[in-house]
């Protein structure tokens, strides 16, 4: 699974779906411009000592994203969105893309992959934190997966 952060702002939701993406075995794409320095100190901490195991991906810019990678399903994480993240049938391969805390995703991408937008329900908020938003949608895929490649539990 590949988890695609467009434009971030703040290092602690990164450093936080970082260690997601090492718990859950997926892939970080993080979009450019960044909202931070890979070397920021709460960016780090958030990641605990994770760093090391993260598959990490850094692109120029989305264009660059999508010619670098040619992703085959794409689901676009937005508030407002007709189709519920707990609707869809996730495969190991997809990119759950999220867009910067404060902006969302960018105008001209929601409106090229208009069909692809997923959201979650929510009451009476403008939006959910954004590592929340991708701990919920993660989850779910990787449970649809069958959590595959996960410890056995005592």
């Amino acid at each position: 699974m590949h988890v695609v952060l467009v434009e971030p702002e703040i290092p602690s939701n990164a450093g936080n779906v970082a260690r997601l993406c090492v718990a859950t075995g997926s892939t970080l794409h993080l979009v450019r411009p960044l909202g931070f320095f890979l070397s920021d100190p709460k960016l780090k901490r958030a990641g605990l000592d994770y760093w090391e195991h993260l598959d990490l991906v850094v692109h120029d810019c989305f264009e660059d994203f999508l010619e670098a990678v040619q992703p085959k399903r794409l689901f676009f994480v937005e508030t407002g969105g007709k189709q519920l993240y707990s609707e869809v049938s996730y495969a190991w391969d997809d990119y759950l893309v999220f867009g910067s805390e404060t902006m969302g995703l960018p105008n001209e991408v929601l409106e090229k992959f208009h069909e692809h937008i997923i959201t979650l329900p929510q009451l009476d908020v403008r939006s959910l934190n954004l590592s929340n938003t991708v701990s919920i949608v993660v989850y779910e895929a990787w449970r649809q997966l069958g959590f595959v490649n996960v410890k056995k539990l005592i």
